[in-house]
């Protein structure tokens, strides 16, 4: 949850600002038909499935909800109404293709038990992957994101991965994974990174509350560069498999603890922060390097990856707004629906 010293850091910084800044329109000019394709996948937090009808999902291709977790059985257990999602995402945007995320980044050490004991045991795999497969079958999901991350990649990572793809294949469904800016975990092995269907780089969270003293931006357009080129160069990822993440969120370092703050509260604190990345020792991603990655995404990459739908601004400073236009701008099809 945001603190209000997220909101306190901006009004401290007000107070500071003598400048006003002009807000850039987005101009949609393209009126060809594309000939090339982008992917735009969104995470969206059972914490946001309040914001659905606000979210605009004809602007999406791909969407991953987040997050499924295992108890020791294997059975994955999942908070919110998913059903009522899907259904209504599904009607606003027929096309989309919807996957459950799995893990998470932050697990509690119960879950962290749970998958260390599916997945480092042989035996106990393909038990597992019927229970997941049973709940894609269930809630009519289009595949998987595997979202286990840093000491939850176990030996086991790899083994589990081939057999859920091998799975996943037979009933024609998704898997993807989410991994960090520039680093491989040693666990996974090239079998198992090509195994994917494509990639989300997660190139965001440079810094943040764990670094209380490196203050900076956490997103940078050099950093989702070196990303890029990380996976790409040196673990020879084709570049059509793998997605930017560009963030809906940033990091206020003007008070200790350290908070994150959405891009909607920027937007509340002052309109004319949406063409900048920085406010005082508030850092995000604007308008402008929002573009600017969408752009480097298109010639390098298969597509933007968003973490999280719900805490863009749901106006006419949305992020999501920004990508889709720019993609159209450019010639590039992404889901063929809202002016794309």
């Amino acid at each position: 949850m945001i603190k209000n010293k997220a909101l306190l850091g901006i009004l401290f910084f007000l107070s500071t600002l003598f400048s006003v800044y002009g807000c850039s329109s987005q101009d949609e000019t393209d009126i060809e038909k594309p000939n090339k394709s982008a992917r735009v996948v969104g995470y969206l937090s059972s914490d946001s499935f309040s914001k659905i009808n606000v979210i605009q999902f004809c602007k999406l291709t791909h969407l991953n909800i987040s997050f499924a977790n295992p108890d020791l059985q294997g059975n994955l257990t999942f908070n919110g109404d998913i059903d009522a999602v899907i259904a209504y995402v599904k009607a606003v945007n027929p096309n989309i293709k919807i996957s459950i995320s799995i893990a998470g980044g932050v697990l509690t050490a119960e879950q962290a038990a749970n998958w260390t004991f599916l997945i480092d045991k042989p035996n106990n795999r393909p038990a597992f992957i019927q229970n997941i497969m049973a709940f894609v079958d269930k809630h009519h999901l289009d595949g998987v994101d595997v979202d286990l991350e840093w000491e939850a990649v176990t030996y086991g990572y790899s083994g589990f991965v081939l057999e859920l793809r091998k799975v996943l294949t037979e009933h024609n469904k998704l898997m993807t994974a989410a991994l960090p800016n520039n680093s491989r975990f040693e666990n996974i092995t090239q079998e198992a990174l090509n195994s994917f269907d494509f990639l989300n780089i997660m190139s965001y969270d440079s810094t943040g509350p764990w670094t209380p003293d490196n203050p900076g931006q956490h997103s940078s357009y050099e950093n989702s560069k070196i990303g890029i080129e990380f996976w790409n160069k040196l673990q020879h990822v084709s570049s059509d498999k793998l997605n930017l993440g560009v963030p809906f969120y940033g990091y206020n370092f003007t008070f200790k603890p350290v908070t994150s703050i959405t891009y909607a509260q920027v937007i509340a604190a002052g309109t004319p922060f949406a063409d900048l990345d920085q406010i005082g020792n508030i850092f995000y991603n604007g308008r402008p390097t929002i573009e600017q990655k969408v752009v480097y995404a298109s010639e390098y990459t298969g597509g933007i990856m968003i973490w999280e739908l719900g805490q863009d601004s749901f106006d006419q400073y949305s992020l999501l707004d920004v990508i889709h236009k720019k993609y159209t701008a450019l010639k590039f099809k992404t889901t063929g629906m809202c002016g794309n």
